[in-house]
């Protein structure tokens, strides 16, 4: 794992993009270690991370401008296999975003996009779509240079073209 440095811009897994504003060596039962404060953009919440908790948490650097064209592509491509139990969907979905991977975050979206085309979704269901939706768009618009509502009507746009022909495919 990558260590961070002051200033580093971070992701945090369900939390979004966030800063490293210090580093301390601070003692927890006697044993001292290296911890990372970290700013949360969204909320504004200073979290303190051990160093060694930082890759079982999933915190990692933004993607590259590389990776934005490979999730768009992937969000563009029609493929989707969905979980039509809701439990088993919602407890994959969750497991998924734990990861906080933007690839997984991708499926999460394209998933329950497609599922709310062919029915409503939960509440739940439509509280993690908006949710992972932000979390995808602050961090592309960040390493992006593109405003956010710019950047979630493109999200939103590619979904669109990627099921646009979903009358059909349920037909068949």
């Amino acid at each position: 794992m990558d260590s961070f440095k002051v200033g580093d811009k971070i992701i945090y897994p369900n939390q979004g993009l966030g800063i490293i504003e210090d580093i301390q060596m601070e003692s927890y039962f006697g044993e001292k270690s290296r911890v990372y404060h970290l700013r949360i953009f969204s909320n504004n919440t200073l979290v303190m991370v051990p160093f060694t908790n930082t890759e079982e948490i999933g915190i990692r650097k933004p993607i590259s401008t590389r990776t934005v064209k490979k999730i768009f592509d992937f969000m563009r491509n029609g493929d989707i296999e969905v979980t039509m139990n809701w439990k088993g969907r919602y407890k994959e979905h969750l497991n998924l975003l734990r990861s906080g991977t933007m690839l997984d975050m991708a499926l999460v979206l394209k998933s329950l996009f497609y599922l709310n085309l062919i029915k409503p979704l939960s509440f739940r269901e439509k509280k993690m779509m908006e949710k992972v939706k932000e979390l995808m768009v602050s961090e592309i618009s960040e390493v992006s240079a593109l405003s956010i509502p710019k950047i979630e009507q493109r999200v939103m746009e590619t979904l669109s073209l990627c099921f646009k022909d979903i009358d059909s495919r349920l037909d068949s």
